[in-house]
């Protein structure tokens, strides 16, 4: 959008958001009327409809050959299976694999308790081995991915999640985690028949953080009568925040015990403690980083899960195993945001397509800058 047409839905956006209607207990205006939406909760008008060019895509036309790439995929806590994060890395490389004919991939899993120099080692085999590119997968990873990389100049590194190293052979692969956030807060919202959500957090990380600040200020903006729980199942620097499902199970379970009816988890596989809450408490969930309605290992809880933000991890691997295969990594985006389809949200199970107007007209807010949604939780 430029030039008029973004000036024009600049200002109806910040205009509707503006002309927000306080605690009248319904709005004509507001979506998602249906049986399952709590559209009582619902205090703002409705954003302007999106217009068909809102968004980009990273795609394109061009055919690459990834015959020569011999890839190392260094998992984070979990691993492939997870339903989650890890997953999502998984599918960027299957695809290149399909798609540029990349012909292998070498995975390894982290450990949740294991040492630093643990995972120094696997990225050290992993180049040693003539593995190019070498694709790390989380920011636990940050510390030996700096300690590694200028011992191997001529083999290209990515790191999922950090931007912190500034080598010229390793290559950030960072996400707008909030703005997706903020869609499935709006949804969580709108979904809500208690006008009451909860946020349950794996870890209490400055990246999941991110997380939390979106969804939060995504339900805040579509109401002023929202109650909100908010929970992380472990410290900063306890990794096992990300696999305990069980834990994952009794922080839900606890916020719907005090009425939060929709929850939203960024807790990687701990999320399907989250979603067997959900389900035993006749509660509905928000899934995270993958479309996690599709998950086969979350598949008991599908019918429960509204909708998942999409951190397109496999994108980003995608995009930049191709740009590795053409030499030229330039054309890896800074930040997949909106903007570039790096993060959204999911439209599977038909359980948010009665609020979809209302998701994308926010979404072409955040794109245009009508609305700016901020990296750290404002309570």
């Amino acid at each position: 959008m430029r030039g008029t047409a973004l000036a024009a839905v600049t200002m109806a956006g910040v205009l509707a958001l503006a002309g927000c209607a306080k605690d009248t207990g319904k709005n004509e205006n507001a979506s998602g009327s249906d049986s399952n939406s709590g559209s009582n909760c619902i205090t703002a008008q409705k954003p302007p409809a999106a217009p068909a060019a809102a968004t980009s895509s990273t795609a394109d036309t061009g055919k690459v050959d990834g015959s020569k790439l011999k890839v190392g995929l260094a998992f984070d806590v979990g691993g492939r299976g997870d339903a989650s994060f890890n997953d999502a890395a998984a599918a960027g490389t299957d695809q290149a694999k399909s798609e540029l004919g990349v012909p292998s991939v070498q995975e390894s899993t982290a450990s949740a308790s294991e040492s630093e120099s643990a995972k120094q080692q696997r990225l050290e085999q992993m180049a040693a081995q003539g593995l190019n590119p070498v694709i790390a997968v989380g920011f636990a990873y940050a510390p030996s991915v700096a300690a590694v990389a200028p011992k191997h100049p001529n083999t290209k590194f990515a790191i999922v999640d950090d931007d912190s190293i500034k080598q010229p052979n390793v290559t950030p692969l960072v996400f707008a985690e909030e703005q997706g956030s903020f869609l499935a807060g709006v949804a969580a919202a709108y979904k809500s028949k208690n006008c009451h959500i909860g946020f349950v957090g794996g870890v209490k990380t400055p990246l999941i953080q991110k997380f939390e600040a979106g969804y939060l200020q995504g339900a805040k903006a579509v109401s002023d009568k929202i109650q909100i729980e908010d929970d992380y199942l472990t410290p900063a620097g306890d990794f096992t925040g990300f696999q305990d499902p069980a834990k994952g199970n009794v922080k839900a379970a606890a916020e719907i015990a005090k009425g939060a009816d929709v929850i939203y988890h960024a807790a990687g596989a701990s999320g399907k403690g989250v979603f067997d809450a959900a389900k035993s408490g006749d509660a509905l969930a928000i899934g995270v980083d993958s479309d996690q309605y599709n998950q086969k290992t979350v598949a008991a809880d599908k019918d429960i899960i509204i909708t998942s933000m999409v951190k397109r991890v496999d994108i980003a691997v995608f995009e930049y195993l191709k740009a590795a295969a053409k030499n030229d990594l330039s054309t890896v985006p800074k930040r997949f945001d909106l903007k570039v389809d790096g993060v959204g949200y999911a439209t599977s199970g038909g359980k948010v397509d009665d609020i979809k107007d209302v998701l994308d007209g926010y979404k072409a807010q955040i794109i245009s800058g009508a609305v700016q949604v901020k990296d750290k939780p404002e309570k």
